[in-house]
């Protein structure tokens, strides 16, 4: 399976007078517009994903609507295994439930993501760094049933490139 990792686009600054509920912190305007061109520069790389999942905290969902609505992605799923406050193992489970798919994107959080990606790589959270920019994307190819180790990275790229591949 391949699995894309999203990271969500530039959200609004922390602020808990405005938002005491972090989880409620949208995308600032200029992330979801920078996000916008990013996505229509994935769709030439990526036309097509048979699944979408993303954290229901209110940034990444926005991010993957703008998938939806820019790479003409699949609409999203929420999935809470993917909320900013839940382990990177959660994914995994996530994962296996769409076992016959052949690739699933899984649009979340920092560091969660980046933990994921170590350890579906190595089969640790820790073993490998990988840099994930606020609407970046890493490709992994994963073979279920999704153990720990058992990923090989495919390619990482910025939302700089993604943007610049835009047509």
């Amino acid at each position: 399976m391949d699995v894309y990792l999203v990271r969500h686009a530039i959200a609004e600054l922390r602020d808990t007078t405005r938002w005491p509920d972090d989880s409620l912190r949208p995308l600032s305007a200029e992330g979801s517009e920078r996000f916008r061109r990013a996505a229509s520069g994935l769709r030439r790389i990526v036309p097509a994903v048979d699944v979408v999942l993303a954290s229901p905290y209110v940034r990444a969902w926005q991010t993957a609507e703008l998938l939806r609505d820019e790479a003409g992605w699949p609409s999203p799923e929420r999935s809470f295994a993917l909320a900013g406050d839940r382990p990177p193992a959660a994914a995994l489970d996530a994962l296996r439930l769409h076992a016959e798919q052949s690739s699933v994107a899984l649009v979340g959080h920092e560091p969660n993501l980046s933990w994921l990606a170590s350890l579906l790589l190595a089969g640790d959270e820790g073993a490998v760094s990988v840099e994930l920019k606020k609407g970046g994307i890493v490709l992994l190819t994963v073979e279920a049933p999704f153990a720990p180790g058992s990923a090989v990275l495919r390619w990482s790229v910025s939302p700089r490139i993604l943007r610049r591949s835009a047509p």
